[in-house]
C-alpha cells in the first residue's frame, strides 16, 4: 500500500471520542458568558510511553491560541476546561503527543542497575538539551546547566535532579511537539448572553393596552403597562408583530373569514400601504414612540423581544416591488398560505426557491439589522420550520458576527428532529412540547431527554404553559389549580419560561369550540379589554414564583435536574442542585388539579449530601411553612385547592457548640 505524503507515521497518538461534539463538529455548542466549557477526550498511543494532551481554544475573532493542560481521568480519558470571557464564537481542539522526557523519567525511576542508570542519565541530558534549544533567556541557561549536571560524576546528585520537580516543571514548559497529533476538527461553541440561559418571558398584545377612552392600544400605553409586568418579576416582554396589518382578506373576530370595518385583523398578516416589516402600525404610534418603549423597559430591567414573522399580507409592499419572491397559482394570482383544506388567504408566504433567493435572503437579513438598530436584541421567530434550514444557519451567523448579544427564540411546534435541527443551526432558545406533557411519565421522559442527553448541549427549552395559539385542554378544565401548577412546573423545570398574559394570570380558559385549543375571542383577531385588578388574579402568585427563581441560582439552569421516586403517579418530585449540594431546591407537585393526592417521597440522601442519621428541614418557599424530615422516605399530602405544589428549600441540620440546632 502506498503511504500518503500527508501522513507522518511517526505521529503515534490517537485522539477520539471528544465530548462535547455535535454531529462530528458540524454544529456549535451553546453556553453563556462566564461559563467554563468542559471538554473530555480519549487519547492514547502504542506501547507504554507517557503522553501529554492540551486543550487549545481561542475566540473566533482572535488568531492566537490559548492552551490548558488536560488531566488524566483514567482509562486513557482526559479532561480540561476553558472559560468564556466574551460573547461570540469560540473554537477549540486538542493536541497530544508522546512525551519522551516524562516517558524517560517514568522508566528512570524504576531502574536499579548502576550502568543502566548512568546511560539513562546521558539520554535524559540529551532530552534536556533539546528543550534548551527551543527555550530562551534564563530558562535556556537553566536547562543547559541542568543537562550538564545530569552528566556529572556525582551520580547520586544526578539521580535526585532527574526526578526533581524543578526539572519536571521546566520540561513541561518546553515539550517536543514535533510529532504531535492534532485532532482533525476545530470544534466551536457560542458564548451567548446569560439571558439566553435564564429568562422569564411575558407576552402581551400592544393593541390591547387601552384605557377607558381608547379603542386601540399604543406604545405610550404599553410604557405604563411595563410597570405591571416588572412588578411580577419578568425580564423579557415579548410583543407579537407590531407592523401595519393588511386589509385584503382580513380576518374578523374569532377568525371569521369576513371582517367588518371595525375588525383590526391578525398582526401576523403583515404589510399594508403604511409599510411592511420595517414599519410600525400607525395606531400604535411612531418608530420614536417604539424606541421610547424600549428605553423605558431597559430602565425597569426588561428586554423587549419582538416577533419576526417572514410572511406578508396581500397588501405588503414586497408583493408590488418584488413579485418574483412569491409563488403564483395556475391562474397567475399570488399563492396564499394554505394547509389543505385550511386556507389562510390573509397571508402570503415567501418562495425561498425563487431565482432571486440571494436578494430575498439579504432583504430578510436587513429586517433583523433594522430592528437591532432600534435597540432590539431578542427575537421570537414565527414558524422557522417553514423556511429553509440553510437560510437560518446563514442569517443567524451573519447577525451574531456583528451582534453576538442577540438571542433567537424558535417558535417551532413541529417534529422533534426539525426542532433539534433548528437549535443546532443557531437558535438560542426553543419552544417545546411542554404544553402537552401532563402525566408523570410524559414529564419525566421528556425532561430527561432535554437535560440528560446530548440534546442539552444545543437545545435550550423555553417552557410556555399557554400561548395565543394554544389553550391546552389541561387549562380548560383544571381551574385555578391547573394554572398554578403549570406555572410552577414551567418555572422550575426550565430555566427559561414564559406566559401569554393577561390571559394567564386572569385564567382565561374558554375555547372557541369544543375540542379546540383556540381561545374564544382570541386577541389574535381583536382588541381585548383586560380587568387587571380582578380579585382572583394570579399576579401575586406569579410574582412569588419569579422571586423564588431569582433568589435561588439552581433554578437558573437545567443541567442538574433530577427526578425522585414517589409512590403515587399523580405526584411528581424533582430537584435542582449546585455541584456541591450547597443549594438544593426540591419540588413536589400534584398533577391532579381536582383531588388531593398523597404519597411517600424517596430521596437519595447520600447524593444530596444529607446525613441519613440526622433530620433536615424543608421550607416551602411558596408559603414559608417549614417541615422537619427524617431519613430518605417522607410523606406528603397536597390539596390542589390550597396549593398544587411545594417548592422546598432543603436545609441541613447544624449542631452548635452551645448544644442547640439550627438549619443551614
Amino acid at each position: 500500500m502506498k503511504i500518503s505524503k500527508r501522513l507522518d507515521g511517526r505521529c503515534r497518538v490517537i485522539i477520539e471520542n471528544v465530548q462535547p461534539e455535535i454531529d462530528g463538529g458540524r454544529f456549535p455548542l451553546k453556553r453563556v458568558l462566564g461559563q467554563n466549557v468542559e471538554v473530555t477526550a480519549d487519547a492514547f498511543a502504542d506501547s507504554h510511553d507517557i503522553i501529554s494532551c492540551v486543550l487549545r481554544y481561542r475566540h473566533s475573532l482572535e488568531t492566537e491560541w490559548c492552551e490548558v493542560a488536560m488531566l488524566p481521568l483514567g482509562s486513557d480519558r482526559w479532561s480540561a476546561s476553558f472559560p468564556l470571557t466574551k460573547l461570540g464564537c469560540y473554537v477549540y481542539t486538542i493536541t497530544a503527543w508522546v512525551d519522551h522526557f516524562f516517558s524517560w523519567q517514568h522508566d528512570f525511576a524504576a531502574r536499579t542497575d548502576v550502568q543502566d542508570i548512568t546511560l539513562a542519565l546521558r539520554g535524559g541530558a540529551k532530552l534536556v538539551e533539546a528543550a534548551a534549544g527551543i527555550s530562551d533567556g534564563d530558562h535556556q541557561l537553566q536547562l543547559q546547566k541542568l543537562a550538564k549536571e545530569l552528566r556529572s560524576a556525582n551520580v547520586d546528585a544526578a539521580i535526585t535532579l532527574a526526578l526533581s520537580e524543578t526539572l519536571s516543571s521546566l520540561m513541561k514548559q518546553y515539550p517536543d511537539r514535533s510529532l504531535a497529533t492534532d485532532y482533525p476538527m476545530q470544534l466551536s461553541v457560542w458564548s451567548e448572553p446569560i439571558r439566553a440561559q435564564f429568562s422569564s418571558w411575558y407576552e402581551f398584545f400592544p393593541r390591547s393596552c387601552i384605557g377607558d377612552d381608547m379603542n386601540h392600544g399604543s406604545f405610550e400605553a404599553c410604557e405604563k403597562h411595563l410597570s405591571y409586568v416588572a412588578e411580577m418579576g419578568f425580564d423579557v416582554v415579548y410583543l407579537p408583530p407590531i407592523h401595519p396589518i393588511g386589509l385584503s382578506k382580513r380576518k374578523g373576530a374569532n377568525n371569521v373569514l369576513l371582517a367588518s370595518k371595525s375588525d383590526v385583523g391578525s398582526p401576523w398578516a403583515i404589510g399594508s400601504a403604511e409599510g411592511g416589516h420595517k414599519s410600525v402600525h400607525p395606531q400604535l404610534g411612531t418608530l420614536d414612540d417604539f424606541k421610547s418603549l424600549v428605553s423605558r423597559a431597559q430602565e425597569l430591567g426588561i428586554a423587549i423581544a419582538i416577533d419576526i414573522a417572514f410572511q406578508c399580507s396581500p397588501d405588503h409592499p414586497y408583493l408590488r416591488e418584488h413579485p418574483e419572491w412569491f409563488s403564483h397559482r395556475a391562474d397567475g394570482t399570488t399563492q396564499y398560505a394554505e394547509n389543505p383544506p385550511k386556507k389562510y388567504e390573509d397571508i402570503v408566504p415567501f418562495n425561498f426557491e425563487c431565482d432571486t433567493w440571494n436578494e430575498l435572503w439579504q432583504e430578510l437579513l436587513e429586517v433583523f439589522l433594522f430592528w437591532i438598530k432600534q435597540g432590539i436584541c431578542i427575537f421570537r421567530v414565527d414558524n422557522p420550520h417553514t423556511k429553509p434550514f440553510p437560510f437560518w444557519e446563514w442569517l443567524i451567523a451573519e447577525v451574531k458576527r456583528e451582534h453576538p448579544e442577540t438571542i433567537f427564540l424558535a417558535e417551532a411546534f413541529t417534529r422533534p428532529k426539525v426542532t433539534y435541527r433548528l437549535a443546532k443551526l443557531g437558535f438560542s432558545q426553543s419552544y417545546t412540547y411542554f404544553s402537552w406533557r401532563n402525566t408523570k411519565r410524559e414529564l419525566v421522559s421528556y425532561f430527561t431527554e432535554l437535560t440528560r442527553t446530548e440534546v442539552s448541549d444545543y437545545f435550550r427549552p423555553n417552557l410556555w404553559p399557554n400561548t395565543p395559539d394554544i389553550l391546552p385542554e389541561y387549562l380548560q378544565f383544571g381551574g385555578r389549580p391547573a394554572f398554578m401548577l403549570r406555572l410552577v412546573l414551567a418555572a422550575t423545570l426550565g430555566a427559561n419560561y414564559g406566559i401569554y398574559g393577561p390571559a394567564y394570570e386572569l385564567m382565561e380558559a374558554i375555547p372557541r369550540d369544543a375540542g379546540s385549543e383556540d381561545y374564544l375571542d382570541s386577541e389574535k383577531y381583536q382588541v381585548r379589554r383586560w380587568k387587571l385588578d380582578r380579585e382572583d388574579t394570579l399576579k401575586d402568585f406569579i410574582t412569588r414564583v419569579n422571586r423564588i427563581r431569582k433568589e435561588n441560582s439552581v433554578l437558573q439552569q437545567n443541567k442538574s435536574l433530577q427526578f425522585f421516586h414517589v409512590d403515587n403517579d399523580s405526584l411528581l418530585c424533582y430537584a435542582k442542585t449546585t455541584p456541591d449540594n450547597a443549594e438544593i431546591i426540591l419540588v413536589v407537585a400534584n398533577l391532579d388539579p381536582h383531588h388531593s393526592q398523597s404519597g411517600w417521597v424517596t430521596l437519595p440522601l447520600a447524593s444530596l449530601g444529607l446525613d441519613a442519621e440526622h433530620s433536615y428541614q424543608v421550607q416551602d418557599l411558596l408559603t414559608s411553612a417549614r417541615f422537619l424530615w427524617n431519613g430518605p422516605r417522607n410523606f406528603v399530602d397536597i390539596n390542589p385547592q390550597v396549593a398544587p405544589a411545594h417548592i422546598f428549600k432543603l436545609r441541613r441540620r447544624i449542631r452548635t457548640e452551645h448544644d442547640f440546632d439550627y438549619f443551614l
